[in-house]
């Protein structure tokens, strides 16, 4: 059981890192033409061409799924379940709270919800795929966090 809980609290934090390694070096890097319409919006749609990288998080939680399912995995619901726990919050803070792609936590205004909106903001003030910057969601360098 304290290994799940174990596995599960350590593949969240994990995916803090892989969200700023893809981020950087794959999204920048040779999959910017699907992350550019993130950085300049040049479509009417309410999707954009970005969202299909969760895809592919989703297809690794899934396949984590299975593999416990299957008992293949023993470890592979927390691996799953910590891979989906990151791409919700990840859904909240940067879709719902940065973007207000859906107008909620409008109001929120405490120390980490300002250095986060200013560390995102930093990033997209970079329209190209050089030269940017917080390549991460939830640790945020603490240089945000000035008043």
């Amino acid at each position: 059981m304290w290994l799940h809980v174990l596995v599960f609290f350590t593949t969240f934090c994990f995916m803090e890192f892989m969200a700023w390694f893809s981020h950087k070096y794959i999204m920048h890097g040779f999959l910017w033409s699907l992350h550019a319409d993130h950085h300049k919006k040049d479509h009417d749609s309410w999707f954009e061409r970005n969202d299909a990288f969760f895809i592919f998080y989703a297809v690794v939680s899934i396949g984590c799924f299975l593999l416990w399912q299957h008992n293949i995995l023993e470890i592979g619901l927390a691996i799953g379940l910590g891979i989906f726990a990151y791409g919700l919050a990840y859904f909240l803070v940067h879709d719902i709270f940065i973007h207000q792609r859906f107008k909620l936590f409008r109001n929120a205004n405490n120390r980490y919800a300002r250095a986060v909106r200013r560390a995102h903001k930093m990033h997209h003030k970079h329209i190209g795929k050089e030269d940017g910057e917080c390549f991460g969601m939830l640790i945020v360098p603490l240089k945000y966090f000035k008043n």
